[in-house]
Parts: C-alpha cells; structure tokens; sequence
C-alpha cells in the first residue's frame, strides 16, 4: 500500500493547482449529476451521491452549486447528459493505467485520450487489458496529527476496515466498497478528522521506477488528468522514497 499512499499524496498537491483553474469543480459537479441519474437526488438513499457531495464540501463547493447539480441530474434542471466510459492503457516503462471518464461524445473522448496517450509515449489497450490489475476499494485518509494508530486501528477494525498503513504523516484505511460508507461512518462517530474519503481502484501489483522514469509516467498521468472528461486516472506504480523526496 506504501506506493499507492505516496501517489495519493501527490495527487492531493495537484489538487490544490487543479482548483485554481476550476477543474475539480468542473469534475465534482459531473459525479453529482451522475450520481444523481443512476440512484436519485436524495443522498440519504444514494451512497454515491452522498459521497460526491463529501467530496464537493471537502473542496468547499457553494451549496448552490451541488443543488443545481443534482437537479440537472435529475432532471429538474435541463442539463447535459454525461455517460461513464473507461479506458485502459501502458504509459512508459510497462506501467497499466486505468482511465475513468465522464464525457457527453464518447467518440471524440476516446480519440483526445488516444491522442494524450500518444504523444506522452504510452498507448491505449483493449478493454481488459489492464483493469484486471486494479481492485474497487474504498479508501479514507486521515491526517497522523489527528490521532493514534493504535485507537485508529481499534476504530477502523471494528467498522468493517480492511486494512491500514502510514505513510508522509497519513494514515490510509482500506475497505471494500460495501464497507466504505459503515468505515466512514465509524470513524466520524468516533469524531476522527478525515482529510479525503472516495471509492478508488487500487493496483494489486506495482512496478517500482527510477527517477528518470518516474517523471516521464507522471507527466502523461497529469496530461490525461488535465483533460476536462477524466474523472480520475489509476496507475501500478510504486514511487521509491527518494524519487519521492524529489517530486513532492
């Protein structure tokens, strides 16, 4: 869990620029629209829903947005209809990248990520060339200042977690997407800050990179997640300590 924990960090800081250009904004309000249409506006009833509403006060979206969103999802509110679409794919070095898209052209999506691929030298695949590598896991961070490992695991355990590590001052918790919202639940009762909680996928093997190397998967993963349909971007990479001192 240690590489996908250092990415996860990573991810976090690119957040912060991607907010400045309005982009998280631009993809939270799709996942709510989304959400919407398939379970409903009611967020007590639709744990998708509810966890992209987290999702949209974490980066301290208006309330007047997240409404308006989930009234054009469903369809309240005349609004685009955007359908799910995922792409698979190697970027340098042997590294399986899975792509999860929000789009409302598929054609044209798929093309501008072939495109992406192309010329950050890796290549699409085939449906299931890849995704077989990834498991949909819950995942939770919660910041090393907030509390204990040993009462965080006591927490975790006992909602249903399955598993926990540590890694440049968070800890992770695990679990599967049945558990996410019980483990979530848990740890708010037991009034344990969380710094980011959604439903991921997460490699079940990782190819460890040098420095060199690791920058060239990381400009392509940052070139495909700057593309206004990509939701989210999942890579089997593991980043060594020192890579990760020069990136962070």
């Amino acid at each position: 869990m240690s590489g996908h924990s250092k990415w996860s960090s990573i991810k976090h800081k690119k957040a912060a620029t991607d907010a400045k250009r309005g982009k998280v904004f631009t993809k939270i309000i799709r996942e709510i629209m989304v959400a919407a249409r398939a379970g409903g506006g009611d967020p007590n009833t639709n744990p998708r829903l509810r966890t992209a509403i987290g999702t949209a006060k974490t980066a301290n979206m208006p309330s007047d947005n997240i409404e308006r969103a989930i009234k054009k999802g469903t369809g309240e509110l005349e609004g685009i209809t955007y359908e799910e679409v995922q792409y698979e794919g190697y970027g340098p070095h042997g590294v399986a990248i899975f792509v999860h898209c929000l789009t409302d052209n598929k054609n044209r999506t798929a093309s501008e990520i072939r495109n992406i691929f192309s010329k950050k030298s890796g290549s699409m695949a085939g449906a299931g060339s890849v995704a077989w590598i990834f498991e949909k896991k819950g995942l939770i961070v919660v910041p090393q200042s907030q509390v204990s490992e040993d009462r965080l695991m006591e927490v975790a355990l006992a909602a249903g977690a399955e598993d926990l590590s540590s890694s440049n001052n968070k800890f992770e918790i695990v679990t599967s997407p049945s558990d996410f919202e019980k483990v979530k639940s848990g740890l708010e009762g037991a009034k344990i800050s969380i710094e980011s909680a959604e439903l991921t996928y997460i490699p079940k093997n990782q190819v460890s990179l040098t420095p060199d190397n690791a920058r060239s998967v990381l400009a392509l993963i940052e070139a495909l997640e700057d593309h206004d349909d990509v939701q989210s971007v999942h890579a089997n990479f593991e980043i060594p300590d020192e890579v990760m001192r020069e990136l962070v």
